[in-house]
C-alpha cells in the first residue's frame, strides 16, 4: 500500500520524511521510501533483527534499529520525531501514515480505518 501511495506523489515533488507505525517496518516500505530519497520514521518491531545491508532502505532501517536499541524505544521515538505522528492522528483506530513534502513544507496525512 505504501509504495502505491508514494507513486501517487509526482516524482519531481521531493518528500522529506515518511512517518508510519510499526506495521510498515517492511523491506518493501523502507525501499520505497529510500527510492524517493525520503527519511523513514518507522519504529522497528520489538523483535526486529538487522537486515542484510543490500539496499538503501535496509541500511536506513538498520540505523534506526541500532538507534532504537541504544536509546531505548521511548527516547528513540522522541529523538526521531515519531511522537509528532500522534499530533495529526484524529481517529482512535486504524493506521496512520504521515509524509512531509520538503519544498512546500506541507504535511500529507492519510488514514485508513481498520477492519
Amino acid at each position: 500500500m505504501l509504495p502505491h501511495l508514494l507513486n501517487q506523489i509526482p516524482h519531481d515533488q521531493e518528500i522529506g520524511s515518511v512517518t508510519a507505525d510499526g506495521a510498515y517496518d517492511t523491506r518493501r516500505c523502507h525501499n520505497a521510501i529510500a527510492d524517493r530519497g525520503a527519511d523513514a520514521v518507522i519504529p522497528p518491531r520489538r523483535n526486529a533483527q538487522p537486515w542484510e545491508p543490500t539496499t538503501a532502505g535496509a541500511i536506513a532501517r538498520n540505523d534506526a534499529l541500532r538507534a532504537s536499541r541504544y536509546l531505548g524505544r521511548a527516547l528513540w521515538q522522541n529523538w526521531s520525531g515519531y511522537y509528532r505522528k500522534s499530533r495529526v492522528e484524529t481517529k482512535p483506530l486504524g493506521t496512520m501514515l504521515r509524509m512531509t513534502l520538503s519544498a512546500s513544507g506541507c504535511i500529507v496525512s492519510n488514514y485508513w480505518a481498520s477492519a
